[in-house]
Parts: structure tokens; C-alpha cells; sequence
């Protein structure tokens, strides 16, 4: 009898979750695991490195999961540790023969998966949290486009637009007769649910229904750099952050869509996002640990981050209005729209003279949709250390005032006094 764990990490999902479907398949018993790593519990900044949306997010994802895996008669166990201290106990107190798990090109998960094999592990990582399927590109990942729009033009001149999703497993193994010791009950999420947000695969497919039925993506490409409300973008992201659903799952409904009311701009801006999304996560399997270094792929030194200024652009008590809210909205709500995100970005880098690590370590903390590939990415994009032959993205925060919020309607929501 085969016995195999199943790693859960940013694939928080059944459907179109190619990892999961190949260890059922492989498996007599299946042992479905998430670890709770203490590694996210703190910043060198000596702030939460998961800040209470997040985690209320992440419960209400983890929850949603759980519910699925016992409608089909397995379970979800959650753990508390070093995820690989946990995992390598799981091995030998249940006598499995493999790991099964999704791949992650980021220097922390990557860490994780040598260790585990350097102590004997057998772990089968999978590529499945992008749109495109890069073995299916012109060129080697290695060798790929450092800019985007040469990127997109590549995979626009290939003809390349999604990888078919699966569907979610009809059976899943039974879980072995012993379980361990040492699981976590799930404890119900002690912060507040995001108002119009909750995590869950359930919840991720409902959202995609409704933007759809309600013909959105027409008006995507108009509306995707406002401020206020829940329409104006998709707010798909957190639910791809944490793998309630998957990029190529999207793209499917999305092409599906097309082929009923037409594409438009709007459907085109829409699979241009998740385009600069998979950019994100390819351009790691280049440059990898490069893209963590204090100065990127440059060679510039970075500006040292001083305490008090620091904690000035957190807590949202800058000298500019609009940077203020931005950050307060942030803080009060675990969401910032794309363009907020772009100017509270510069304001720290340029006008506060700031080390766009702190910032990159405020976001992960405070974001919902926190990706390690899009986080990483952008801010070095802002700070001009990525691979943008352009350098910096400083941003005129008085004109950005005057484009996006001529009124003071979205700062007034975010600064007056409750």
C-alpha cells in the first residue's frame, strides 16, 4: 500500500490543481497537510511578516479546503513548526514514500524543498501557478525576454494564451489509518473577514461567476486605475495568491467569455495582467536569488531606512495627503489598488529616500493578495533594480492627486476621523 503526503502551499484548491490530481492517482492513502511556518511570524523590520488580514484570509482559505477534502471523505490537517522539521516527522511516523507538492522558484521555498531531499526526502514538485505552461515557449525560461513587452510579444507571436485547466480529482484517496500526533485544530479566525474578500476556493469561484454574469471585464481597461470600490478592478488577486484558484482556470472562463459577448479591450487588459503575472514568476527561474539582493540586478547601493521616517510612511503621516490614505486603507483594510500600490511605492523610494525592502516587508505583511513573485517584482520595478532598461518609476504625487482624485472623495474616505 502506497502511502503519500500531500504538501498544501500557495494551491489552496482542489480544481485544476495538477499536484494534488497526481498524488491521488498515485496514492492508496493520502495524508492532505498544510504546515503553519513560524518563519512568517516576524520581520527583521520587528513587525508581523502576516498581518490579521492576511491571516483571517488565510484561515477562511484553509477552512474552505478543509470543507471540500471532507465531502470526499479525506481531511485537512494542519501543523504548527519548521515546515521541513514537520514534514520529515510526517514521513516517519506515517511510513510514506513521497512528498507531493506545487513548485515555488522563490529562494525561502526553494530552501525548503533542498533540505528536505538533502535528509532523504522524495519530493515531487510540480510548475502549476501560472497562466502559460512554459515548456510550451519559443525560448528557454533561462533564456527569456528580460523585458516585458518583449516577453509579451513572444508569447503573443506564438500564439500562446493559456494552458487548459483540469478538473478537480473524482476520488481521493483515504487517509492512512494512524494519523500522527501533533495536528492543530483549526482555530475559526480570530481578526475581522475582509468586508467584500472572503478566502476560499468557494468564494473564489462565486467571485468569477458574478464579474462575468455582470459583463466587467467591458469596462476593465477604464476603470482598473480607480480608487474606490470593488468593481473597478477584478480583485481576483488574492485568491491567486494563495491558489483558491488558479491563473489558467481564470483565463479559461475568461476566453469562454469571449467566445460568447466578443473580445475587447477590457477581456484583452485582463489576460494582459495575468501575462505581467507569469512574467513575474518566469523572470525567478533566471535570475533567482539576484532578484532578493539589496540592490537587485544593479549595483547600486540602496538608502539606508531610518526608524522614524519608516514608521511615518506605514502608519500613513507623511507630508502628502494621498500617500496618507493610501497607506491607511492598507493598514485598515489589507487591499490597496494597483495605482495606490505605485505611488505609496515611490513616495517611500524617492521622496522618503527610503529601502524599498522595508516597503516590499510592509506589503507582504499587510497585503491580502501578498505573491512573493508580484511583490518582488514590482517593487524592484518602482526602484528600478529589476530589468526595466528605463531605471526608476518615480511618480508626481501632486499629479497623481489631480488624475485620480481631482475631488479629495478617496482621501476624505481615508483620512477623516471615524
Amino acid at each position: 500500500m502506497r502511502t503519500l503526503i500531500y504538501w498544501f502551499r500557495n494551491d489552496l484548491r482542489l480544481a485544476d490543481n495538477p499536484a494534488f490530481t497526481q498524488a491521488c492517482l498515485n496514492a492508496d492513502h493520502l495524508l492532505p497537510v498544510y504546515v503553519h511556518d513560524p518563519k512568517e511570524q516576524e520581520t527583521v523590520y520587528g513587525f508581523e511578516r502576516q498581518g490579521p488580514y492576511r491571516q483571517a484570509f488565510l484561515r477562511a482559505s484553509l477552512d474552505d479546503l478543509g470543507s471540500q477534502l471532507r465531502a470526499q471523505g479525506s481531511d485537512l490537517l494542519e501543523f504548527s513548526g519548521k515546515s521541513t522539521e514537520v514534514l520529515l516527522r510526517l514521513l516517519k511516523d506515517t511510513s510514506a514514500q513521497a512528498i507531493y507538492c506545487e513548485q515555488i522558484e522563490a529562494p525561502e521555498e526553494i530552501e525548503q524543498i533542498r533540505i528536505l531531499q538533502e535528509q532523504g526526502a522524495d519530493v515531487k514538485e510540480f510548475w502549476q501557478s501560472s497562466m502559460l505552461d512554459p515548456q510550451t515557449f519559443p525560448f528557454e525560461l533561462e533564456k527569456m525576454p528580460d523585458v516585458f513587452t518583449a516577453f509579451r510579444r513572444e508569447v503573443e507571436k506564438a500564439q500562446l494564451k493559456f494552458a487548459q485547466p483540469i478538473n478537480a480529482p473524482k476520488k481521493i484517496p483515504s487517509l492512512p489509518a494512524t494519523l500522527p500526533h501533533g495536528s492543530i485544530l483549526p482555530s475559526r479566525a480570530q481578526s475581522v473577514l475582509h468586508p467584500y474578500l472572503p478566502g476560499g476556493a468557494s468564494h473564489a469561484q462565486a467571485h468569477l461567476k458574478q464579474y462575468l454574469e455582470r459583463r466587467l471585464p467591458d469596462s476593465y481597461k477604464e476603470t482598473r486605475n480607480q480608487l474606490i470600490g470593488m468593481d473597478y478592478s477584478s480583485k481576483f488577486s488574492a485568491w491567486l495568491a494563495l491558489g483558491c484558484i488558479s491563473a489558467r482556470d481564470i483565463a479559461a472562463q475568461l476566453n469562454e467569455y469571449e467566445n460568447c459577448h466578443g473580445a475587447n479591450d477590457g477581456t484583452y487588459w485582463l489576460w494582459f495582467e495575468l501575462l505581467w503575472r507569469d512574467y513575474f514568476r518566469f523572470i525567478h527561474f533566471k535570475y533567482g536569488q539576484k532578484l532578493y539582493r539589496a540592490s537587485g540586478l544593479t549595483g547600486t547601493p540602496v538608502s539606508p531606512s531610518y526608524a522614524s521616517s519608516f514608521e511615518q510612511w506605514r502608519t500613513g503621516n507623511t507630508d502628502a495627503e494621498l500617500v496618507d490614505a493610501g497607506m491607511r486603507e492598507l493598514h485598515q483594510s489589507g487591499y490597496l489598488s494597483n495605482r495606490m500600490r505605485q505611488i505609496v511605492a515611490s513616495y517611500w523610494i524617492y521622496d522618503m529616500k527610503g529601502d524599498w525592502r522595508a516597503g516590499a516587508a510592509w506589503f507582504e505583511s499587510q497585503l491580502i493578495d501578498y505573491d512573493v513573485y508580484s511583490n518582488q517584482g514590482n517593487w524592484l520595478y518602482i526602484a528600478g533594480r529589476g530589468t526595466d532598461p528605463r531605471g526608476g518609476r518615480p511618480f508626481n504625487v501632486a499629479k497623481q492627486t489631480q488624475d485620480h482624485d481631482a475631488q479629495g472623495v478617496y482621501r476624505k474616505l481615508w483620512l477623516s476621523p471615524e
